[in-house]
């Protein structure tokens, strides 16, 4: 039974749906809305929908339902509900449970569009947010409260990788009635199994390894099924984040060899990691399953491998780091990961560049800082061209 497959086998089949003309890859209904064969009918889906049925493609769609299905059953998940982006599944899985008067406490190393939610529109419509230390667990139970009703982090931050215990942190947020919403985007659905650790909810950017080509935006929640439908639905279908059925399609071919690329990308990462460690350009490496990572026992209780991406702490500061970037020639600059094709950004610059000096710094981000995805070429190729890289710095 379905339940029962490897993860590959559930990436490859789990959640298909044929059409009658029994199709071997998976149909795009690439359509605004659905007819009915009765002015009853449409009464009755508008009352309540059954298995399959439909009304307009931002409330559900087929080949949007197939990448539900497939990610939430790759992932343990009850339910799913997709997006138009991953900034709209984060801002749909914070925001659609929250009213005026809660708490919400959250790691203070996020990206910067999650920050922007946090920092700006939670206040903004009367959420009080406290941030703490992700890795400093008594900085979490000091700050949840009888009104915290979440608590946010990302599973590895992005870009300074530090690695949160998410089975500590959830027992907090359970004890204090609240629930734990996690970006697992780093760690990647094949290397974390983030339900079973003891959030409540998962959020991906399916833009990253899930789409992993650089063509689609997309995103997804995963949680119980009263929570994606009654909360997270609601609010998504009637704010228009939905995702578009070919960019589904796109995510269910990126989902079929996910498991492949990641596997590959990951060894590539900690091999180029090591290798490159200790190189005179380099003030550190940060890699979760490198010796030197301050939480690399919790990273390799937590998953399977560490990830695709490490970053690097460049010798000259902004100087030197954009020395390192423009000598690159096989690795390109670009802010997305999870991509085929490598790609490094320089964080104080770029997704990160709004902050303050003074909160970058807070945050690990100096001016020295790249974060650097590792894709599908050669692992020696990518070594040698960071190598010398590094040397011109």
């Amino acid at each position: 039974m379905a339940n029962d497959w490897k993860p590959r086998t559930k990436l490859v089949h789990a959640g298909s749906r044929r059409s009658q003309y029994n199709e071997v890859s998976e149909a795009i209904f690439l359509t605004q809305g659905f007819v009915y064969d009765s002015a009853e009918q449409a009464e009755g889906r508008f009352v309540e929908l059954g298995e399959d049925e439909y009304i307009y493609a931002r409330y559900g769609n087929p080949t949007v339902r197939m990448f539900e299905d497939r990610i939430a059953a790759l992932e343990g998940a009850e339910d799913a509900f997709a997006t138009a982006s991953g900034m709209a599944a984060v801002n749909g899985a914070l925001m659609s449970g929250l009213k005026a008067g809660d708490h919400v406490v959250a790691a203070r190393a996020l990206f910067g569009s999650c920050l922007y939610i946090c920092e700006t529109l939670m206040p903004r419509y009367g959420i009080e947010v406290t941030f703490v230390d992700g890795t400093d667990l008594d900085q979490w139970r000091k700050a949840v409260r009888p009104d915290t009703r979440l608590c946010f982090l990302e599973g590895i931050s992005n870009p300074t990788l530090e690695v949160i215990d998410i089975r500590a942190v959830a027992d907090i947020a359970h004890a204090a009635g609240a629930l734990l919403v996690v970006d697992n985007v780093f760690a990647t659905p094949i290397f974390q199994r983030t339900l079973e650790l003891g959030a409540d909810v998962v959020v991906y950017s399916a833009t990253k390894h899930i789409d992993g080509q650089g063509r689609c935006l997309g995103g997804v929640v995963l949680g119980t099924r009263e929570f994606i439908r009654k909360t997270v639905e609601p609010y998504l279908k009637h704010t228009g984040g939905a995702l578009s059925p070919f960019n589904a399609w796109v995510m269910l071919k990126g989902l079929e060899t996910l498991e492949l690329r990641c596997n590959a990308q990951a060894d590539a990462a900690l091999k180029i990691a090591r290798a490159i460690e200790g190189h005179g350009g380099l003030e550190r490496v940060i890699y979760p399953f490198l010796e030197s990572h301050p939480q690399r026992e919790l990273a390799q209780r937590q998953m399977t491998r560490g990830g695709t991406v490490f970053s690097l702490e460049v010798r000259g500061g902004k100087e030197g780091a954009f020395r390192f970037l423009n000598a690159l020639e096989i690795v390109k600059i670009s802010n997305n990961l999870g991509d085929a094709k490598s790609l490094v950004t320089h964080p104080a610059t770029t997704t990160h560049q709004r902050l303050s000096p003074e909160a970058r710094a807070r945050l690990g981000i100096s001016d020295g800082l790249v974060r650097l995805s590792v894709g599908l070429e050669d692992p020696d190729d990518l070594q040698n061209d960071i190598r010398r890289a590094l040397d011109a710095v």
